[in-house]
């Protein structure tokens, strides 16, 4: 019970507002291992695997060119969410180490135009969900990159439902996904020039993505989501590392809170710093003319109120459940939800073969992400 013993020297960190004290006294009674722990864990999980899910979605049918531009509205919607929350948390101490969280999650944002191109919003998720999920359950259950060791009641139940969260994402690799680019003259973007003559290269929304090969887009696709998924599954490290140092009263984080929504505007920033970084050196390299799309600004804002959400609910989760179980129940289940909306209402998956393989998959999935969570009862 590390942590609840960190919560409880530190609990004088939380009175500074009604807010926080209310939190405060959630927070308590989660560390105690009762029935309202779960029940907050589990809410929190629901909500993040439903917005994580969906938060895509409303770009899938916009104009957004090679994501640049919409990587950077995104995040900058992000961070203003974390502003409102840390204004809420009364502004607790910022710790700087939170934000290479961040900038490690934005490196791995910047490949998910490419990825939802190239294999589709469904597949796309389903792939980076699992290899997040592997990274980040690995690292909280076997201690990795210096943070604590997290453990279980069932340990054996933990690791077969992380195994079989695993072999979902093994399955997904052999789902052919059928993406289709927007031609249609709604759906392009606003910011074109008609004065422009045919010389000009392609399409409005035109990007290096729409010169591959089916196969080439394929393997590509699926690389890219690897990448996104290693790194989405570390993101949370810095913020790990900090909290199981708290009480090395030696330490450069002696006294950080335990309560992770306290990081949440740390890591945030270096989110919408990092994205902001990438977003002017891309603007060199294109001689400052970016491709810049202005029917993505509000699907943008949107795809980033979702996701800063659902983040903020994960860190509760990570919370009053622990890492090691709100990892592969967050990092899998959006997946599903991704995927029913590639398969129902944007037809990415088609035939019999498909199908078969994706009931599979799930099957894998929610049976994963239930033996997971009952290793915390």
């Amino acid at each position: 019970m590390e942590l609840a013993t960190a919560n409880f020297l530190h609990e004088d960190m939380y009175t500074s507002s009604g807010v926080r004290e209310a939190m405060t006294r959630l927070l308590q009674t989660a560390s105690n291992g009762t029935a309202a722990d779960l029940t907050y864990g589990f809410v929190s999980s629901a909500v993040a695997v439903l917005f994580y899910g969906s938060n895509f979605v409303p770009i899938k049918k916009i104009d957004t060119g090679d994501g640049m531009f919409f990587q950077w509205v995104l995040c900058a919607t992000i961070w203003t969410i974390s502003l409102i929350v840390n204004l809420i948390l009364n502004s607790p101490k910022f710790w700087p180490l939170a934000m290479v969280g961040g900038a490690v999650w934005a490196t791995g944002n910047i490949t998910v135009v490419p990825i939802v191109k190239t294999i589709g919003l469904g597949l796309g998720v389903l792939v980076w969900a699992s290899f997040s999920l592997l990274m980040g359950w690995a690292s909280s259950r076997f201690g990795w990159f210096g943070i604590e060791p997290e453990t279980v009641n069932k340990p054996v139940l933990n690791y077969c439902g992380a195994g079989l969260c695993l072999l979902s994402a093994i399955a997904f690799f052999f789902v052919k996904s059928d993406v289709q680019t927007p031609t249609s003259g709604e759906e392009r973007p606003l910011l074109t020039d008609d004065t422009v003559t045919s010389e000009s290269s392609g399409p409005a929304d035109s990007s290096w993505v729409d010169t591959l090969g089916p196969r080439t887009k394929r393997i590509i696709g699926l690389s890219f989501a690897t990448v996104a998924g290693v790194l989405y599954g570390t993101s949370f490290v810095p913020v790990l590392y900090i909290k199981n140092h708290a009480a090395d009263q030696n330490g450069t984080y002696t006294g950080a809170s335990q309560f992770d929504l306290d990081y949440v505007f740390a890591q945030f920033s270096g989110i919408f710093l990092t994205s902001t970084v990438y977003f002017l050196i891309y603007c060199g390299f294109k001689k400052n003319q970016p491709k810049v799309f202005p029917r993505a600004i509000l699907p943008g804002f949107a795809s980033g109120v979702m996701w800063a959400i659902a983040t903020c609910c994960w860190f509760l989760a990570n919370t009053y459940l622990s890492a090691v179980v709100s990892y592969p129940i967050i990092t899998t289940v959006p997946g599903l939800i991704a995927a029913l909306w590639g398969v129902i209402i944007f037809k990415e998956v088609k035939g019999c073969r498909n199908y078969l393989i994706l009931v599979f998959a799930f099957c894998l999935v929610l049976s994963g992400s239930l033996l997971t969570a009952f290793s915390k009862v």
